[in-house]
């Protein structure tokens, strides 16, 4: 059983070689990246009792980065002493993001499968990361439910993804896809997303218990990403433990 989607992986195989150029295809996530970094480490930080402004903080900890893409993450968690292992359904993902961290000198363990079969194996980690995949999964609930399978007891899951709001399509779809053309017409299907109640309905129901969740708003004004308490509207990031 898999919740891949063979033709969401088409569309990021096509774009596998852009993950590192930041005015390419992924611009948005590079734009996002420093704010959704900030979160994820702080959650972590939070939840495990952590010292961020050491050197290495995470040293001891293993990370699953499912869903890796290039390494945007998965570089900046070794860098803060993880263990990461950087999963990805499409194979020229992980091509790419191999070379860049051999290139940048990181040790990162890149692995070309998925979810399920990590689950199927056994493995079990501090922390599972699930950035902006669970709206391009076949079974987001299954989906969930095995995020929280490959955690330890204690462990903290962090998903990202885009709420089902009109706000959402004016800025995911119509805005980054059509207009700025930041990414190819089609990568985001709407009807996909997930509004923050039914995501946290899913980690209810796979034993992950809520304890924080941030919007990560765009300001067109200031042409910057920032962290929100109040406004889920479009992009938002859930932080869950495993309780047992």
């Amino acid at each position: 059983m898999t919740s891949i989607d063979p033709a969401e992986i088409v569309k990021f195989e096509a774009m596998a070689q852009e993950w590192w150029d930041p005015k390419g295809k992924f611009k948005p996530l590079h734009m996002m990246n420093p704010v959704r970094l900030d979160y994820i480490v702080s959650q972590i930080a939070a939840e495990f009792g952590l010292d961020r402004r050491s050197l290495r903080p995470f040293e001891g900890l293993r990370i699953l980065d499912i869903g890796c893409g290039g390494g945007l993450i998965a570089e900046p968690m070794a860098r803060l002493g993880a263990k990461v292992v950087g999963a990805d359904a499409a194979e020229g993902n992980i091509a790419v993001a191999s070379l860049h961290a051999e290139q940048q000198g990181l040790d990162i363990d890149y692995r070309a499968t998925t979810a399920e079969t990590l689950a199927g194996m056994g493995e079990e980690f501090d922390v599972v990361l699930a950035l902006e995949i669970v709206e391009h999964v076949a079974d987001p609930a299954a989906f969930v439910s095995t995020c929280r399978d490959l955690l330890r007891p204690g462990g903290l899951a962090v998903i990202s993804t885009l709420n089902r709001t009109a706000k959402s399509f004016g800025a995911a779809i119509i805005g980054a896809e059509w207009i700025m053309r930041w990414l190819p017409k089609g990568t985001h299907d709407w009807n996909r997303f997930l509004t923050p109640e039914e995501l946290s309905g899913m980690m209810g129901d796979s034993k992950l218990q809520p304890v924080d969740a941030r919007g990560i708003v765009f300001n067109p004004l200031t042409w910057g990403w920032s962290l929100s308490e109040r406004d889920l509207s479009v992009n938002y990031a859930i932080a869950a433990r495993r309780s047992e």
